[in-house]
């Protein structure tokens, strides 16, 4: 074939993808040359004609929340672009779910120089990144005997499978809950199980408190907002955080265009509010209950809260409507009205003080969320990663029970997003024998002393631990390190040998987490194996993703890697009842079609690629509760919205666990001391260059959005720092150098640093990258003992 009729090997210039992040839609380009020399021909259903291109169905698989399809475009067994897609006409009741920038790049990830290529084992002293080839053999060998050692030393609660979101699906799945199934979750409770997690980083704070609310966690889909007249984002960035075509933010902007007022409460000028906003208002990080309690004394003193709901629908509002035995002043009008035990008035001046929303602001804003209906009040997950974060989740149901804005079409409960969605059935995991399990954040903890967790410390299904974790497998995961609080802190606990016993990798970049391993696995990508993948927004859809190419080198997929240690173990037959992935995904249909018979069959699903479908009514939570609460009662204890807990006050816990919502002043806060020496507020926000940690490594990405730290001109003037220098964030805890964003898009005396970027510490410890887990501290929440890693106290100096 003449060179010149290769277009797949020519790059297309960098300000031509640079502009795809503005195109929303549409066909994508051909992304860069090949980095590393592969020969695998195209597999699976996809076998290319050697100058013939062929398209083949296949997906995003990432934790941004869209999980979109992409269709591979492959010329002579090499994947040469993307388009994404183009079913049916797109419309405002069933749109397009087309994939953003990062799954437009994806070239740039698979045919990176870097990936892993072959097993190897480490050379050096954990944490160095030493590392030699070895056989599959010697791999496989090592790990299934150091699991037989570890197991009859220890215990099967010894071993962990670490939190992880990097890859999804119904076999290949990383993020191990009780409710999933898959290959991994399959092997280990087949050996005997495993010690179990529960909350995320992302929503631990959420999840778990919402139900001392509600008794369930349910949110409105992004459809109700078309019905919706005004909506308040608290929080809540999905121009960034779920970019998807079918995703939250494509509502937002139908719900905009049919006149809904929208207002977005945030430190930063997000890109969302530079999208949809009506009025933006910023507010210190930490002081949410302030603001929140604020805008209830004016609800109340005016007059303007629907005391008719609150008295059918709540528990613990005002002192009529509190649990007996519980004395006087503690209900939440006594709160706000400062007639409990603090003896202050909860009035927009003293929020003022705290928050820096200026009072006017926060009377205008009352009086439009009571009289305004149906209003929608959105929480989204960043302000619940913080110190005190349980209580801005309690309390902004308050308010949406003062409007009576629940169980109403447009309304909501003041909860984060639920979704349509198309369930799917599991490759099946059977129940994990050992029965403890602790919050995914605290498991630097369990290594150092387990043996010491007990319900105190968050454990469940167990009075305590019975020995520190000796064994982490790390799949398809940076939170090792990278995505942990206090990466110092974390590499020191790793690099103990005589703590952790072995660290099995398995991913396809040698990471910041991956650099700790004993034993490190090339996995293969999505584009190299077969699955399903799910979502759930305004649409529901499945999507089968068909192997496309080859995988490069020794790259092996988790179902084959679990498949030969259960052989090595004893129990290979049993473990893979003869299936092969696809025989595995055939059954997974089956069984899917017997629940849900409109479900494709397995040729026409993965010929096709994607299963959608349409909704006819949005989700209206709690719906059945208010227009029926007799037979329908909130699965609380009383039956109620409880605004009072008796379960939060049974803990009589009052300072960090009050029975009702409140402001709590968070260490690292506004009001802490040590802003005498760390006097600017660092949050760390989703960024839409990347999902988490992966795609830092594209190039691309990082010229079309770079690693960057968000300053007040203000801030910056005081410390002689321009737009574009080269800064120094740091705290007692660590530093990291990046680049300054000099911007009145975020409020004076904060700080923005995405999380996400690798962490990549120079000879003295310096990070180099803007990494900002150096900085964040391992300090669990007192409830749902989640992460707080948006509670951070720096300075910032010019590099």
């Amino acid at each position: 074939m003449a060179e010149d009729t290769k277009l797949w090997l020519k790059p297309i210039s960098r300000r031509k993808f640079l502009a795809l992040s503005a195109a929303a839609a549409g066909g994508a380009a051909a992304l860069a040359t090949l980095s590393w020399d592969s020969k695998a021909g195209a597999a699976g259903g996809g076998a290319a004609a050697a100058t013939e291109e062929t398209i083949i169905p296949t997906s995003c698989v990432h934790n941004c929340g869209g999980r979109c399809p992409l269709n591979a475009h492959v010329k002579d067994g090499v994947i040469t672009w993307f388009t994404s897609d183009q079913e049916g006409n797109d419309s405002p009741d069933f749109p397009q779910a087309r994939a953003c920038l990062k799954g437009r790049s994806q070239r740039k990830r698979l045919y990176h120089p870097d990936r892993l290529k072959y097993p190897m084992k480490r050379v050096g002293k954990r944490g160095e990144g030493k590392f030699e080839r070895i056989s599959w053999d010697e791999a496989l060998d090592t790990i299934a005997g150091e699991l037989r050692r570890i197991k009859s030393t220890y215990g099967n609660e010894a071993i962990y499978i670490n939190y992880a979101t990097g890859i999804y699906g119904q076999i290949s799945q990383s993020w191990i809950t009780p409710a999933f199934g898959g290959a991994l979750k399959r092997f280990l409770n087949m050996f005997g199980g495993f010690l179990g997690y529960y909350n995320t980083y992302s929503t631990a704070c959420y999840s778990y408190t919402a139900p001392f609310t509600y008794g369930t966690v349910e949110g409105v889909s992004p459809d109700n907002l078309l019905y919706s007249k005004l909506i308040v984002l608290f929080a809540d960035n999905s121009a960034e955080t779920r970019m998807g075509g079918a995703n939250h933010h494509y509502f937002l902007l139908q719900a905009k265009e049919k006149g809904a007022r929208i207002i977005v409460v945030d430190p930063r000028y997000t890109d969302t509010a530079v999208n949809v906003a009506d009025e933006w208002i910023p507010i210190r990080p930490t002081t949410d209950n302030a603001l929140l309690a604020a805008l209830a004394y004016v609800m109340i003193t005016e007059n303007l809260h629907d005391q008719a709901f609150l008295d059918k629908y709540c528990l613990g509002f005002d002192e009529e409507h509190m649990p007996p035995d519980v004395p006087p002043g503690n209900s939440f009008k006594s709160y706000i009205l400062g007639l409990g035990e603090d003896r202050t008035p909860k009035t927009p001046a003293w929020a003022e003080a705290i928050t820096g929303v200026p009072r006017n602001t926060i009377i205008k804003l009352a009086r439009q969320i009571a009289t305004i209906k149906p209003c929608c009040l959105i929480q989204g997950w960043g302000w619940q990663r913080h110190a005190y974060g349980e209580q801005p989740v309690r309390g902004l149901p308050v308010l949406a029970a003062m409007t009576g804005n629940i169980g109403l079409k447009g309304g909501g409960p003041g909860l984060y997003y639920g979704g349509h969605g198309v369930p799917v059935a599991w490759m099946p995991a059977g129940e994990n024998p050992v029965k403890a399990s602790i919050p995914c954040f605290m498991w630097t903890e369990a290594i150092e002393r387990g043996h010491e967790m007990t319900a105190a410390d968050g454990v469940k299904g167990a009075d305590k631990l019975s020995t520190d974790i000796k064994v982490v497998w790390n799949y398809a995961s940076n939170t090792l390190v990278n995505q942990h609080a206090d990466a110092n802190r974390t590499a020191r606990i790793l690099s103990d040998e005589k703590k952790c016993e072995l660290i099995i990798v398995h991913d396809i970049f040698l990471t910041p987490s991956a650099r700790f391993a004993d034993i490190l696995l090339p996995d293969v990508t999505h584009f190299e194996r077969e699955d399903i993948v799910t979502f759930a927004s305004g649409i529901g859809y499945a999507i089968y993703h068909q192997k496309v190419i080859d995988p490069p080198h020794e790259c092996r997929s988790l179902y084959w890697v679990c498949s030969e240690l259960a052989k090595r173990l004893g129990f290979g037959d049993r473990y893979t009842e003869g299936k092969t992935e696809e025989d595995w995904l055939r059954y997974i249909v089956e069984e899917t079609r017997k629940a849900n018979p409109d479900f494709p069959t397995f040729e026409e699903f993965r010929r096709k690629g994607i299963y959608k479908v349409a909704p006819r009514e949005p989700i209206i939570p709690y719906k059945k509760q208010i227009e029926d609460p007799a037979n329908n009662p909130f699965k609380t204890p009383s039956g109620k919205i409880e605004i009072f807990s008796p379960r939060l006050w049974a803990m009589n816990n009052p300072r960090e666990i009050p029975a009702i919502p409140k402001y709590v002043p968070a260490w690292e806060g506004p009001e802490d001391p040590l802003k005498e020496k760390y006097p600017l507020q660092c949050i760390s926000p989703h960024y839409k260059r990347r999902v988490h940690s992966t795609f830092d490594n594209v190039a691309w990405l990082e010229e079309a959005a770079r690693q960057e730290l968000w300053i007040n001109p203000a801030d910056a003037e005081k410390r002689g720092i321009r737009d574009g220098d080269r800064v120094k964030v740091f705290n007692d805890r660590g530093a990291t150098i990046t680049y300054a964003r000099v911007t009145p898009r975020i409020l004076p005396g904060v700080v923005s640093l995405p999380q996400g970027a690798w962490w990549t510490p120079d000879p003295d410890g310096v990070d180099t990258r803007g990494c900002v887990n150096v900085l964040t501290k391992y300090h669990p929440t007192p409830l749902a003992h989640g992460n707080p890693q948006h509670t951070n106290l720096v300075q910032v100096v010019k590099a």
